[in-house]
């Protein structure tokens, strides 16, 4: 008997579609375009509250852009970015060059002042003959250090690769 109760329960929480509470999305085409336009999910937030007064959060966007099977909106290198990199550490400038490095390798369109500033750079670490080295125990997380002939990239390669991987299944 409990547990029929339970099961009618459950039936009647249930919205007309058979899922829990209302669809935040209202439009999916008009998402995916913002998606395919590059739109940050901060804009996309804003953008729902402004236009269907609905409030949403950054995981809601990349939970859809998952099931529907979108690009991700980062390029992951695990070569050229092979470390987990602390939070204090992740807005760092070589960091970012390094992000930009990645996009430009992957084919992805950079800014002007992107492509500017990331050729400048790469300029900067060849004239100085410099790699990135990173040491997520020091307070500015990563360093330029001399390169050496093993050093075939921009940064120093770690012993070993710390970067997370989400599991696959």
């Amino acid at each position: 008997m409990n547990d029929f109760v339970g099961v009618v329960w459950r039936s009647q929480a249930k919205g007309p579609r058979g899922d829990m509470g209302k669809r935040k999305i209202q439009d999916e085409a008009e998402v995916i375009r913002w998606f395919e336009e590059g739109r940050t999910y901060q804009w996309m937030i804003d953008e729902y509250r402004r236009k269907y007064g609905i409030d949403t959060v950054s995981s809601m966007w990349g939970n859809f852009r998952n099931r529907r099977g979108l690009d991700r909106r980062i390029t992951r290198d695990d070569d050229l970015i092979p470390w987990f990199v602390r939070v204090e550490h992740r807005h760092l400038y070589p960091l970012m060059m390094l992000r930009a490095e990645a996009r430009r390798r992957d084919g992805r369109e950079l800014t002007e002042s992107d492509r500017a500033r990331l050729d400048s750079w790469r300029r900067t670490l060849a004239k100085d003959g410099v790699v990135v080295h990173y040491d997520p125990d020091t307070v500015g997380g990563f360093s330029y250090v001399r390169r050496r002939a093993e050093d075939h990239d921009l940064i120093r390669q770690p012993a070993r690769k710390t970067t997370p991987r989400r599991r696959s299944g």
